[in-house]
């Protein structure tokens, strides 16, 4: 295939799987905007709509793997579909189920199927099959953007329908976006063929599987993707809430909040998307954990105000999402492409788990201890852990002893 036949396939992929990255991230980073007045409307405390986003992210990663493997084998399109629908699902089963065990149980399995299929893990594979080894972490850091971009977008536009139209028919409408608009992308997203057969041709799931799970550095990303996984989601969360209980209730306060960190992300993820191809990943993998805590230290010790809360959500902003395309191109750089997909799955696992204890510890401990200090110091802490478990990943592709299996 010509190079040009190349780069315009490149942008066709970044362009369609960026819509539903938009999508995707942009609608589940809103679900903090609902847990108050759910939580009114049916009698329930915070423990049980944070539960219920627990669980969404912790089957989000459960299935995260399996959706990459489809993906690899048969396809992203196919995947992204099946993602569509179980999303929309799930935003109707929110607005409708009064249930508490069923609504924990029913949001959790359709949000997490439809995010696994849809979300990072799902289109990583695409991308870097598509990509140039030159390009390849950029183009990482133009979808982490992408992403960025939805957050930025959909806060404000989640918080207007809940104030507008109720926050039922809110669910209502973001279900038809979602599935109006994802679904039509796929058929855009045509994988360069040579590509999917090149490097690893030989390697089944169960070797790639057991190569990843037998490799220290490999083990090193999972580790840190877990620390990713608590603060992001505890802090997307509960920031909301955190601030009318400090007496911060303007909701235009934690609306611009959240929206400034998609902003900030932006160029966050596409700052190290570009330095990725420059330096070592994983020194940039540890320096965004450390500035992480040392963002979250300064935010709770200086008084809090709408000022410093919007420098807060800056700073934090430009560091969200800027672990994914570092991470995806270690993945990408060590073990090949092959099975790029599943492997991203299986280190956004770990992500997931950690993002299911985030967001549960912090409903947990505010309705038996009354604040988020405890969480708060717990997700300053893990910080640091996480900026010294990268330091000693190796970047350097395997060397593989048969021909067919060596590294992409």
């Amino acid at each position: 295939m010509p190079s040009n036949d190349r780069q315009l396939n490149l942008k066709t992929i970044l362009l369609t799987t960026g819509v539903v990255l938009t999508l995707s991230m942009g609608v589940r980073h809103g679900f903090g905007f609902w847990m108050q007045p759910i939580s009114q409307a049916n009698g329930w405390s915070r423990e049980t709509y944070s539960l219920a986003l627990a669980l969404q992210n912790l089957l989000w990663g459960a299935f995260g793997p399996f959706a990459g493997m489809v993906a690899d084998r048969w396809g992203t399109p196919r995947v992204v579909i099946a993602g569509a629908i179980s999303y929309m699902a799930g935003l109707l089963w929110m607005a409708t189920v009064t249930q508490p065990t069923l609504f924990i149980i029913g949001s959790g399995v359709f949000i997490g199927l439809g995010l696994a299929c849809t979300a990072f893990g799902a289109v990583s594979g695409i991308i870097g099959r598509a990509a140039p080894v030159e390009k390849r972490s950029w183009a990482f850091g133009v979808s982490g953007a992408a992403s960025s971009f939805g957050q930025f977008l959909m806060m404000p536009v989640e918080q207007q329908l809940i104030s507008t139209i109720g926050w039922q028919h809110a669910f209502y409408a973001l279900a038809g976006v979602v599935f109006l608009l994802m679904i039509p992308m796929t058929s855009f997203m045509r994988e360069p063929k040579h590509e999917v057969a090149s490097g690893a041709a030989h390697q089944s799931v169960g070797e790639a599987m057991r190569e990843a799970m037998g490799n220290r550095s490999f083990l090193l990303l999972v580790a840190g993707y877990f620390v990713c996984g608590f603060q992001l989601v505890f802090v997307g969360a509960h920031l909301p809430a955190y601030l009318k209980d400090k007496g911060i209730a303007t909701p235009g306060v934690a609306v611009t909040a959240l929206a400034l960190i998609g902003l900030f992300n932006i160029f966050g993820s596409f700052t190290a998307g570009q330095l990725g191809g420059r330096m070592p990943k994983r020194y940039l993998l540890s320096s965004i954990y450390f500035a992480r805590s040392a963002v979250i230290g300064l935010f709770l010790l200086a008084p809090l105000s709408q000022l410093s809360v919007y420098l807060f959500a800056a700073a934090i902003g430009f560091l969200w999402l800027a672990t994914v395309p570092l991470t995806n191109g270690i993945i990408a750089g060590v073990f090949g492409l092959k099975h790029m997909s599943m492997l991203a799955g299986v280190v956004f696992l770990s992500h997931q788990v950690g993002s299911f204890i985030g967001v549960w510890l912090g409903g947990y401990l505010f309705d038996r201890l009354g604040s988020y200090d405890v969480v708060w110091g717990i997700t300053l802490g893990l910080g640091i852990f996480a900026g010294l478990a990268n330091l000693p990943i190796d970047e350097r592709p395997l060397l593989r002893s048969e021909p067919g299996l060596k590294a992409a």
